[in-house]
């Protein structure tokens, strides 16, 4: 998102001034569509999508986050959400159990969190994979070889959930803005990524 423009003589608002209050837009639309909950996976990816489009000029809106939106919630979109929900549910009932005091619970509870950090992750890279426009299972694959070969942008990724989960608790209305800034994030991480596998690798030694 570098090559915004810079601000013209005279302007008040500058792109990258311009480009949060569209990502807060996008972020609050996103929230919306979310609230069914097997239609998240989609309402993130269309978020992710729009916002990389940002980097060819093309508006970050939320008018055109809902033109993307229309070409999705095919039955792919909404088993993605069903995966998704179920997963989110599983995690969440043996973390329960592992606080019930049941013999074994801790050393249970740590590959158990690790497991669940580790499939969020891959989720949401996947949300940010072009490819979850028209093929999840494809994007997951992606968003798998990614997690794995970029662990920096995977931690990235992990703060990014983190803060976002922060802010929600501190303050229950921004919970309907923080899918923004978590597509924003997560779109960044994707370019970063892709920019370093397109760099040509010094060959000096």
């Amino acid at each position: 998102m570098s090559g915004l423009p810079a601000r013209e003589p005279g302007e008040v608002f500058g792109p990258r001034l311009t480009l949060f209050a569209d990502m807060l837009s996008i972020g609050l639309a996103t929230a919306v569509v979310c609230l069914p909950l097997l239609t998240a996976p989609a309402a993130l990816s269309s978020a992710c999508e729009v916002l990389r489009g940002a980097v060819d000029d093309q508006p970050a809106t939320a008018g055109r986050y809902f033109t993307v939106l229309r070409r999705r919630m095919r039955p792919g979109d909404l088993l993605a959400g069903l995966v998704a929900v179920l997963g989110a549910l599983l995690c969440a009932a043996a973390l329960a159990l592992a606080r019930a005091g049941l013999p074994g619970a801790v050393p249970f509870a740590v590959p158990a969190a690790a497991i669940g950090a580790g499939a969020l992750v891959v989720g949401l890279r996947a949300c940010a994979r072009p490819e979850s426009l028209t093929d999840w299972p494809a994007a997951v694959h992606e968003a798998a070889r990614d997690a794995v070969r970029d662990p920096g942008g995977s931690s990235l990724v992990l703060l990014a959930v983190a803060t976002a989960a922060l802010c929600a608790w501190m303050l229950v209305p921004l919970a309907f803005l923080a899918p923004g800034p978590l597509a924003l994030a997560l779109t960044a991480v994707g370019l970063r990524r892709a920019g370093r596998a397109h760099c040509p690798r010094d060959s000096s030694g």
